[in-house]
């Protein structure tokens, strides 16, 4: 039976409280972790980011190179600049990363770049930081901005919704929620209400968890929510994507990158993991996220029925 809303709310407390110490604890973890040369022998040590995507990519990667032979071992659950100061400071060897993040918040590019040149232009960049970035998938999981299809109505993009907002008035509350992550980046929240002339204050704008977003979106909490394009319960929480209709968010397009010592000591990844990212695109992607988050399967389930599906393993 569905619960209340009250007890889905604690629920959520509970839930963030039980996140958050996961962070915490990957992170000391990865504090304390001496960074090493690496040799053959060593296992290969791959990191995720903490929403469902990246814990059925890294959940995947790990399965695939244990299946090929190399020992792997798995660190997940980190938020974006915890993984990426990892990966540069030899905590981790391989993550799946975004091209719009790397370009965007860890090499400070900020001209509009289309898919093709994003990625050549942060495999240029982040090659004299020894990081390579092998193929690029087919994945595109850029952000998008939903609304529960009731409230939404005839709005299908983000500048009908601004001018909406700016119609209504100050007295009428349009409660926003976002991850803490995109309220605070460069690429993020404030540029975007500058851009789409979007009046939020900081009343209207709900600081959550990512999985929780949707939550807020699924029980009519919040007018807006912030959600990634790839994301299952889209779909599965019967939510409207307002159309980026300005092109103020860049590709974002999900691709393996490898410290370069450990590419030099397994030459053999870049076949590996190449192999694996011509296998991904925004369909498969979506329907293994639906199947973890609204179907309740678990990840490592779902990224091993993917990966022998397509006869990877």
């Amino acid at each position: 039976m569905e619960p209340k809303s009250k007890n889905r709310m604690a629920d959520g407390r509970v839930f963030w409280l039980w996140a958050a110490v996961g962070i915490v604890l990957a992170a000391l973890l990865l504090s304390t972790a001496p960074a090493r040369a690496q040799d053959a022998g060593a296992p290969i040590r791959v990191g995720g980011k903490n929403f469902t995507e990246q814990l059925i990519l890294s959940s995947m990667t790990t399965q695939y190179l244990k299946a090929k032979g190399l020992g792997a071992t798995l660190t997940s659950g980190l938020g974006s600049t915890l993984m990426r100061q990892a990966l540069e400071s030899g905590q981790l060897d391989v993550v799946w990363d975004y091209t719009g993040t790397a370009l965007i918040v860890f090499n400070k590019v900020q001209e509009k770049l289309d898919g093709p040149e994003s990625y050549r232009r942060v495999k240029t960049l982040d090659a004299a930081r020894g990081l390579v970035w092998l193929d690029a998938s087919q994945v595109n999981n850029t952000y998008a901005f939903a609304m529960p299809k009731e409230r939404a109505g005839d709005i299908r993009t983000l500048s009908a919704y601004a001018a909406k907002m700016r119609a209504d008035g100050e007295d009428v509350k349009h409660p926003l929620a976002v991850d803490m992550e995109f309220a605070a980046r460069p690429d993020g929240l404030e540029p975007l209400k500058a851009a789409y002339k979007l009046p939020f204050t900081r009343k209207d704008v709900i600081q959550l968890d990512p999985g929780l977003v949707y939550t807020a979106l699924r029980n009519n909490q919040v007018d807006l929510g912030l959600v990634y394009t790839t994301d299952g319960r889209v779909k599965g929480f019967n939510l409207v994507l307002l159309e980026d209709d300005l092109h103020y968010f860049p590709p974002y397009n999900a691709a393996p990158v490898v410290r370069k010592a450990v590419l030099d000591a397994h030459p053999e990844l870049a076949g590996l993991l190449n192999a694996l990212a011509a296998k991904l695109d925004n369909a498969a992607m979506t329907d293994m996220n639906y199947k973890v988050d609204i179907d309740q399967q678990p990840v490592d389930k779902v990224a091993g029925d993917f990966l022998r599906s397509h006869g990877l393993i």
